[in-house]
């Protein structure tokens, strides 16, 4: 293929989930993408993560990540399993996602999921392209969103057509380009809850979801590592952990055994001796934030939790930035040469624009209704001072899974709004 001789210049802020995702969509002839990431990557923090049918029908069908994927040691989720505090099953919920979603529910442990994407992205026989440059220890301090340049703690400077911000939630040592696409606000604000999260080395366990599941407190469950590994995440309020909603470097501590142990002294043995195998507990804060106005300025856009960080509660986070990388991928993939700032602000303007006579138009009407729903799952699981289980963990699923894509999603929604 004959290709001009300035490439198309890529450059994704974050090497995580979603900037690895974006890279895998956004290669292609004549494109040059730069992954800069501020760690080593030597260390992926995290214990189990699911993603949903709408995200794994990306991976399997639209990129065709099978052979990346499969020594991930992936496990398929066979259903929700909800217990009561008093350990007693109230509902089962069986996840038959090939038939109805497309696609299956599948567990990874964090690292697994990213060293697969770290091969997929430097993989030549991925899709077709050149190779993509990941940069580590590259912290970006500095991003001018017109200019497409972004300036390195080092002083270098770092050239692209568009700018991907995938670089997460504005806390800490984040890289803050969020903030210069819509300034000081919204501020994420912690929710009242935080989510202890760890593994231990356990024999193999039933493909399922488990939750047990209290007034103020729940606890997720499920196992990975093809049975090896058994993750559990704790949602406890703020004040049962001696939290600091307000101190803004709270938000990730190590956690104590005997204060999980406390706050969980209602839910039966079985459980909580769990617990005692764990060989540390790390604490994350979680926050919650509205919808932003916009997603990009310039030739700067944000992905994943950068643009829409939402809550654990539907196990959506991940998932919707791999939509995001989705419909970069799709909105671009006519584009080969270096785009002018108009050429790049018209796919960007339609992925995140929010306008409400053309909602049908956006990515960002989509992953505001979920971080909607996210929020709305995080609602007490029982009534106060009753044992009875109100929580339905599939409520939203079928919104949140049924999905084939950005440009389907944007077909969809113009044959709804009669403008097919």
């Amino acid at each position: 293929m004959i290709t001009t001789s300035t490439p198309f210049h890529i450059v994704i802020v974050g090497g995580g989930i979603a900037g690895l995702t974006a890279a895998i969509a956004l290669r292609g002839p004549n494109r040059k993408i730069i992954v800069l990431e501020q760690s080593r990557l030597n260390k992926e923090i995290g214990a189990m993560i699911s993603l949903q049918p709408n995200a794994t029908k990306i991976f399997y069908e639209t990129w065709c990540l099978g052979n990346e994927l499969n020594t991930s040691r992936s496990m398929v989720d066979q259903g929700f399993r909800v217990y009561s505090s008093e350990g007693e099953l109230v509902n089962e919920v069986p996840l038959t996602t090939n038939t109805q979603y497309g696609a299956s529910r599948v567990l990874w442990h964090r690292k697994d999921l990213h060293d697969a994407l770290k091969r997929a992205v430097l993989s030549p026989s991925t899709v077709a392209g050149d190779l993509v440059e990941i940069r580590v220890s590259s912290r970006v301090v500095r991003c001018d969103p017109w200019g497409g340049v972004v300036t390195l703690e080092s002083g270098e400077e770092v050239r692209g057509d568009i700018i991907i911000g995938a670089d997460g939630m504005v806390l800490c040592s984040h890289s803050n380009l969020r903030k210069i696409v819509v300034g000081d606000g919204p501020t994420p604000m912690p929710t009242g809850l935080s989510e202890k999260e760890f593994c231990d080395k356990i024999n193999p366990r039933a493909p399922f979801t488990s939750m047990v599941v209290a007034h103020d407190c729940r606890l997720i469950m499920g196992p990975g590592r093809e049975g090896d590994v058994f993750g559990i995440v704790a949602l406890v309020p703020d004040e049962r952990m001696d939290e600091d909603p307000n101190a803004t470097q709270s938000w990730v501590s190590e956690g104590k055994l005997d204060k999980l142990m406390e706050t969980f002294s209602e839910f039966p043995r079985w459980i909580t001796d769990i617990f005692k195998h764990s060989p540390d507990i790390g604490l994350w804060q979680l926050r919650d934030i509205e919808p932003l106005n916009t997603w990009h300025r310039g030739r700067l856009f944000l992905i994943g939790d950068a643009a829409h960080a939402m809550l654990p509660t539907q196990g959506q986070g991940a998932s919707q930035a791999i939509e995001d990388s989705e419909a970069l991928g799709a909105f671009f993939k006519e584009i080969m040469e270096p785009p002018s700032l108009a050429e790049i602000t018209r796919p960007l303007s339609v992925m995140s624009s929010y306008d409400k006579q053309d909602t049908f138009q956006s990515r960002y009407a989509r992953a505001g209704l979920i971080q909607g729903y996210s929020r709305q799952a995080a609602r007490p699981g029982t009534v106060k001072h009753e044992k009875t289980v109100i929580m339905k963990p599939d409520e939203f699923m079928a919104f949140n899974s049924m999905y084939n894509g950005a440009k389907e999603w944007l077909r969809s929604e113009r044959s709804l709004a009669g403008l097919a």
